[in-house]
């Protein structure tokens, strides 16, 4: 475990500021040659259009891709850039745009960094934009999932609708800014990197941490101990891919969940992580109650003893149906109801926390890291 980090924010930060004066969309790309041309397409059909679109491809694929992503970005009309000497991914890929990209930008200016296969909805820069004038560092959003992926995507969707509801709950205030989309005053961007190189922040060779595993969730607590304030409004909307096999959101969520882990132990116990913290502790119990709750069913069914169901957890299941359909209603009546079905909503938690236990035993026998 590294130093705890912390640091407090000088005076005026995060408080309203001037409008930025240009936004430059930054698209990292690398195998999305199917959504890339959507994807600049909405960034065109914008209430507040971006001032400069710039597409950075990744090497580490074949020159055919390479080629038709670079085609597709400038038949749109978007600066088309080439990583060079990548090992990272798309953090690496980042830091190198953002290296050429930030010294010709004034601190008023923002970098909008989005995905290569999200679409943005037609106000979510008028609404980011908004939000950094009030004085935010960084804007994110909510996101939906698109069609796809038959249970799984149902699951995952539903998912998500409860995500967007909890945050329009809290006003936009998140623990993580979502790796989707997101939008950064450029001036927080510079004091992240001055602050890694002068040790106020964990060490990384760029604006983002090509060390962890999830490198939104490390900018995003680097932005708080920076004294950066951060907020995803309800209004700034996007939709993703989700996930369409088990085994493929297995993955995804266990390098979220194992990556969220370590983010926490890199800078240690602050005012800053201390709902991170608690929330694992929570994760950690459920997970411990589900396991003995299963184990005790399978016990019961085993033995021959049966299995009573007392009154109290009848009521508990009524509610907890209840629960589950009016968080999606969203999404639609027909969703609403299907979510009344307890045991596949429950069985999909289940799922989520085995990741997570699995995350936790990956990281205390410090297993290698795979993405």
């Amino acid at each position: 475990m590294t130093r705890s980090v912390d640091h407090t924010p000088e005076p005026g930060r995060g408080t309203s500021g001037t409008a930025p004066r240009r936004v430059v969309a930054l698209v990292p790309a690398y195998r999305e040659v199917d959504s890339l041309g959507h994807v600049l397409e909405a960034l065109r059909s914008q209430t507040r259009l971006p001032d400069r679109i710039v597409v950075t491809l990744d090497p580490h694929q074949d020159k055919e891709r390479t080629d038709a992503l670079e085609r597709t970005g400038r038949e749109a009309g978007a600066e088309v850039w080439h990583s060079v000497g990548n090992k990272s991914k798309k953090a690496g890929n980042l830091n190198g745009a953002l290296a050429k990209l930030l010294p010709t930008l004034s601190d008023e200016d923002a970098v909008l960094i989005q995905d290569a296969d999200t679409y943005l909805d037609p106000h979510f820069i008028e609404v980011a934009h908004g939000k950094l004038i009030e004085g935010y560092g960084a804007v994110g959003g909510n996101f939906r999932g698109r069609a796809g992926g038959g249970l799984c995507g149902v699951f995952q969707r539903n998912e998500y609708s409860r995500y967007a509801r909890d945050t329009k709950r809290k006003n936009g205030k998140v623990l993580c800014l979502t790796g989707t989309a997101c939008m950064f005053r450029v001036e927080a961007l510079k004091d992240v990197l001055d602050a890694r190189g002068n040790g106020q922040l964990p060490p990384a060779d760029g604006v983002y941490d090509t060390k962890v595993l999830t490198e939104d969730n490390e900018l995003t607590l680097a932005l708080k101990h920076r004294g950066w304030r951060i907020v995803a409004p309800s209004r700034a909307t996007m939709t993703t891919e989700v996930m369409v096999t088990w085994r493929d959101l297995g993955k995804q969520r266990l390098r979220w969940k194992r990556g969220a882990l370590e983010n926490l132990f890199d800078y240690g116990l602050t005012r800053h992580t201390l709902e991170g913290w608690a929330r694992q502790v929570v994760a950690f119990l459920g997970a411990t109650v589900s396991v003995l709750y299963v184990g005790s069913v399978l016990w019961f069914a085993a033995t021959g003893a049966g299995v009573r169901i007392a009154p109290f957890w009848l009521a508990f299941t009524g509610f907890y149906a209840i629960e589950r359909a009016i968080t999606v209603k969203a999404r639609g009546w027909r969703t609403a109801m299907l979510s009344m079905l307890v045991i596949p909503e429950w069985l999909y938690d289940l799922f989520l926390q085995s990741v997570h236990v699995r995350a936790l035993a990956d990281t205390a026998l410090r297993r290698e890291r795979t993405w």
